[in-house]
């Protein structure tokens, strides 16, 4: 069922991971996540990893912005190995990350100042601003966190990647847990964004319809454990693309049910090989029910004794 993988690109590309394994535990008993992972991005290219929960996305992630380092293989940016986190390559999280007791602009300062120490004050205000503005958070940019909407959270950590300058922006499921509506308005400021800077973005889905709609190619991520990279599928849909007649487009339709019928193929697989079945055990839960009062029993009238 699983389509072959890519082929390495022999010409080097801008974002490499080169027959890399990750694996944890000690060496009688390992368990093996990522197996022969191959991976070739283009410079400003846009690609889409999906997969199920559990496949190893977020492992694959922190291997590109080089939180965790490979047990095999090598990750590359540029043609130099990524061996720790930088500047270069910007993550953002699906739980938005921002500092509770600081002001969105408080959030995106220190990120700013952190990074380019040698900025004046009013470089880093004129650059807050700019990626404020970008993602149409000028209003709130005195709140805290806790004051914002979920959607608006995912703004600020947005704003905050973009003001370092990244080569790679890395967005490791973002939008999951947003509401339709939000998710939608933010998948367009992301791609706004992208057409108008032109980063080189990998980022992890679990939404087909949201691969299609953002991506040049899709790669999926099969089962774990041991999960790889399968074939890519390529977009080949012109930008921009609206949310609004995308349903009704061809490629579209053929991606989603050709991509759809893989991934489920996939599951299906999965199950079917799976011994690690758990009987669940036979426990009831308490009953905190008040006990049930028993019934009173009517006082017998007493009969009147006749006199002597």
């Amino acid at each position: 069922m699983a389509r072959p993988r890519r082929n390495t690109n022999p010409a080097m590309s801008y974002l490499e991971i080169d027959h890399v394994d990750v694996s944890f535990g000690p060496i009688s008993d390992r368990t093996h996540v990522l197996s022969d992972i191959h991976l070739s991005v283009e410079e400003n290219e846009f690609v889409a990893v999906i997969g199920f929960s559990g496949a190893g996305k977020s492992t694959l992630m922190s291997l590109l912005c080089g939180l965790q380092k490979p047990t095999k293989g090598e990750v590359r940016m540029d043609g130099n190995i990524i061996k720790e986190p930088g500047p270069d390559l910007g993550m953002m999280f699906q739980n938005y990350s921002l500092l509770p007791w600081l002001t969105v602009n408080e959030n995106i300062r220190l990120a700013v100042k952190t990074v380019f120490p040698k900025l004046s004050k009013k470089e880093i205000t004129e650059k807050i601003a700019h990626y404020v503005e970008m993602v149409k958070l000028s209003h709130a940019g005195d709140k805290l966190p806790h004051e914002l909407s979920g959607g608006m959270r995912q703004r600020a950590s947005l704003a905050r990647t973009l003001s370092l300058d990244p080569k790679v922006l890395l967005l490791d499921e973002p939008l999951s847990a947003l509401d339709a509506l939000t998710r939608s308005e933010l998948q367009e400021q992301i791609l706004n964004i992208w057409e108008k800077e032109k980063r080189t973005v990998v980022m992890i889905t679990n939404d087909v319809d949201e691969a299609v709609l953002m991506a040049d190619r899709i790669v999926p991520l099969t089962m774990g454990p041991s999960a790889t990279l399968a074939d890519a599928y390529p977009v080949n849909m012109a930008r921009p693309r609206d949310h609004h007649t995308l349903n009704d487009h061809p490629e579209f339709k053929r991606l989603k049910t050709e991509i759809t019928s893989y991934m489920m193929g996939l599951n299906k697989e999965a199950r079917a090989i799976s011994k690690d079945v758990v009987p669940m055990p036979n426990v009831r839960p308490k009953d905190f029910s008040p006990p049930t009062a028993a019934p009173r029993l009517k006082n017998k009238v007493s009969q009147p004794t006749s006199a002597a």
